[in-house]
């Protein structure tokens, strides 16, 4: 009888669904191995499923009523078959909690953002009887192992490792530490020997993730002690198979010298930093509660240029904040334009209840915040086209993502600076290799290497210029 329940069991099969930012599309490979550890396969299409979850997002409402609308698609197929399991999982779980089994009667598990490893032992207890599961706030383990369950993890050059969880900052529009906590950093050796391991495995490019990853450490033993992201970057550079090491998110409060150093001296480091300035005014900083000034945000950009000259910078930026005035949001505009950010991702504010800013008068009308989007958009693109012809005549190095779609015969990577680039291909090329490569042109979208070989990129006149990669959210 035994048996015969393993075999059902390994037959099981789950659908998941991932919304929002990397850090979640992490949580869903954590996820993922879980169910597959113990026998599930999973499907593409959520109704032929016996486990359906959806792992989301919280940071503006259009995701969460996404996710409102594609439960909905499932009530007449839960109907029809009792038996499927259905699961709101992550941020969006934590901030409605058990509002979502009055909205969505159909639901089973509603699970927070530090309960989701145990999801298979949850589907277990509604298979056995128990009609909700809701778990939410603290758990009794940490969400990250010592050792990491690589089984639904990643299957290229590139992955990604949680450094550290949560955040420690009270800005007034930001659901993260109400729905993930404050920081909780994992050990260096975990997260060095998590990269090893993956590096013995092929991959060759990392992404280190945390909600202010230059926070990392602060609750990691007491002050003077405390093991910080410079020498995380020194270890990682021991790893002689890690080609290149990136970082999601700095906040720019936690910048400071150390850092900028440990930067500049690491092999790995893709500088390609997203620093985000979300406003260019100090009156609208002050009301996201952010804890910097233009001034104290163009300080730390002089100190890490200062250790390195070729960075290019990433921002994030809200428009349409409440009460933000003309002049205040032209401020925006003088701010990207001299702080020569390479890319953007632009949001429109969205009130988010359980935030501070909840409680101020949305009074930006939707048709000024799409056009200050549009406008801030226009700018990023205009920056971008001339920033990334300054790099022609320069030696670099290429990591190869992928071969291009648009140019036959080409690889498309990314240099030591994040901007994108073409080099001819050759038999051997493989994703994740990293070649020496000297830019010799521009063809308005991206750059154009050869390699120490001496093969030239394209051979056609350059196009007219093309809108660099500029996101908007």
């Amino acid at each position: 009888m035994a048996g015969t329940a393993a075999a059902a069991i390994r037959t099981r099969s789950f659908h998941l669904r991932v919304f929002g930012c990397q850090m979640n599309f992490y949580d869903a490979e954590l996820i993922r191995a879980a169910f597959l550890r113990r026998g599930y396969v999973e499907g593409e299409d959520p109704k032929q499923a016996d486990v359906v979850l959806f792992h989301t997002c919280s940071v503006r409402e259009h995701a969460e009523e996404r996710v409102h609308s594609l439960l909905g698609d499932l009530k007449r197929h839960k109907r029809e078959n009792p038996g499927v399991v259905i699961g709101v999982v992550g941020c969006m779980a934590e901030r409605e909690g058990r509002e979502l089994f009055e909205r969505e009667a159909h639901v089973d598990i509603v699970c927070g953002t530090r309960h989701f490893p145990g999801l298979p032992s949850q589907v277990d207890r509604v298979l056995g009887g128990e009609e909700r599961v809701l778990e939410l706030g603290p758990a009794p383990d940490k969400v990250d192992a010592p050792v990491r369950d690589l089984l639904g993890g990643p299957q290229g050059h590139h992955a990604q490792i949680a450094v550290m969880r949560g955040c420690d900052l009270n800005c007034t529009f930001c659901i993260v530490p109400s729905t993930r906590g404050r920081v909780e950093s994992r050990p260096v050796a975990e997260i060095v020997a998590e990269a090893r391991r993956l590096a013995d495995g092929g991959v060759t490019e990392i992404s280190l993730l945390g909600q202010t990853i230059d926070a990392y450490g602060a609750d990691l033993g007491p002050k003077g002690t405390r093991p910080r992201l410079g020498r995380l970057l020194d270890e990682l550079a021991e790893i002689q198979d890690l080609a290149r090491v990136r970082l999601i998110t700095l906040h720019p409060a936690y910048v400071d010298a150390d850092l900028a150093a440990a930067m500049a001296r690491s092999p790995q480091f893709l500088r390609f930093l997203p620093v985000p300035l979300q406003s260019g005014s100090d009156a609208v900083l002050k009301r996201m509660k952010r804890g910097y000034t233009l001034d104290l945000y163009r300080r730390r950009v002089d100190l890490l240029r200062e250790h390195m000259a070729d960075l290019e910078l990433v921002s994030d930026w809200i428009v349409g904040f409440p009460g933000e005035t003309d002049a205040e949001f032209a401020a925006s505009e003088t701010g990207m334009t001299e702080f020569g950010f390479l890319q953007s991702y632009v949001f429109q504010y969205s009130p988010r209840p359980g935030t501070a800013a909840h409680a101020l008068v949305d009074d930006v009308p939707a048709v000024v915040k799409q056009a200050r989007n549009a406008r801030l958009l226009d700018l990023q693109h205009r920056i971008a086209r001339e920033r990334t012809p300054r790099m022609v005549g320069r030696a670099s190095r290429l990591l190869l993502e992928s071969e291009s779609e648009q140019h036959r015969g080409h690889w498309f990577g990314r240099i030591d600076n994040g901007h994108r680039a073409l080099l001819p291909a050759r038999a051997a090329f493989a994703a994740g290799q990293l070649h020496d490569v000297f830019l010799e042109d521009w063809n308005g979208k991206e750059l154009l290497a050869r390699d120490r070989l001496g093969e030239r990129g394209l051979d056609a006149a350059p196009r007219q210029p093309e809108p660099a990669p500029v996101f908007e959210v």
